[in-house]
C-alpha cells in the first residue's frame, strides 16, 4: 500500500543529496540567481493552481481558519526547532539546513497532488500518481538542493511521513473528495505555494508553515457551501 510513498520520499532524498553536492561546486553568485529564477517558478505554479478555484468564499474562509488554528498551535515554531537541531548537526552556523527544510517540505506536500494519489494508492492500489510525483518532485528538490543544502533531504522523510498517513486514511478521506472539493484544496494549496515563491524572493516573510491547516478546510466547507 506504501509503495508509492516510498519511491517517492526516496527520490526526493537521493535527488536532495545529489543536489547538495552538486551545489557544492557552484559559485554562490549563481546560486543567489537560480534560487531566485525558482522562486519566480514557484509562483508561477501557483498562480496556475490557484486559478482552478471556484469559490472564492471557501478560500478566504480556509485561509482564515487555517491561519487561526496554525498560529495557535505555532508550527513554524517546531519544523524550525527541529531544522535548527539539525543544522546545529550536521550543516554548521551558516547552513540553510533549516530554511532548505520547511521550503522543500512546504513545496513537495502542499496541493492536491499528494492527497488524490493517497487516494489512489489506498484504495486502488494504484501508485502511477506517486511515480509520476517522485520524477517531478526529484527534480524540482535537486534543483533546490544545489542553493538550500542539505536540510532539502528532510523533506523526504516528511512527505513519507504525510502521505503514508493520508494513504492509510483513505477510506476516511475519500468521501470528502467530490471534484469541487478537490478544486478548491488546489487554490488553497497554491496559494501557500505562491507565498512560498515570493518568500524566496524575499519580498515577503510569510510563515507559511503555520498556514497549513487551510489546505484540509475546503473539504469540510465544500460539503457546506
Amino acid at each position: 500500500m506504501l509503495t508509492g510513498t516510498l519511491v517517492n520520499g526516496a527520490a526526493v532524498i537521493v535527488c536532495a543529496l545529489l543536489g547538495t553536492l552538486a551545489g557544492s561546486r557552484i559559485p554562490q553568485r549563481i546560486c543567489d540567481t537560480v534560487i531566485k529564477g525558482l522562486g519566480l517558478c514557484i509562483i508561477y505554479i501557483g498562480i496556475s493552481g490557484a486559478l482552478k478555484g471556484e469559490n472564492t468564499l471557501i478560500a478566504i474562509i480556509s485561509v482564515a481558519v487555517g491561519a487561526v488554528i496554525g498560529e495557535s498551535i505555532d508550527i513554524d515554531k517546531y519544523l524550525n526547532r527541529f531544522g535548527r537541531f539539525v543544522q546545529s548537526k550536521i550543516g554548521g552556523k551558516q547552513s540553510k539546513t533549516a530554511d532548505g527544510f520547511i521550503t522543500a517540505t512546504l513545496l513537495i506536500c502542499v496541493g492536491a497532488w499528494a492527497v488524490t494519489g493517497a487516494m489512489d494508492a489506498g484504495l486502488r492500489g494504484d501508485h502511477s500518481a506517486f511515480f509520476a510525483k517522485a520524477v517531478v518532485d526529484g527534480a524540482t528538490i535537486f534543483i533546490m538542493a544545489t542553493t538550500l543544502g542539505i536540510g532539502t533531504a528532510l523533506s523526504g522523510i516528511v512527505l513519507i511521513l504525510y502521505q503514508g498517513s493520508l494513504t492509510l486514511l483513505s477510506s476516511v478521506i475519500e468521501p470528502l473528495l467530490t471534484q469541487s472539493a478537490v478544486n478548491e484544496l488546489t487554490c488553497v494549496g497554491s496559494l501557500l505555494i505562491i507565498a512560498i515563491g515570493l518568500n524566496m524572493l524575499k519580498i515577503t516573510e510569510i510563515k507559511v508553515v503555520n498556514l497549513l491547516p487551510a489546505v484540509f478546510i475546503p473539504l469540510i466547507l465544500c460539503r457546506f457551501i
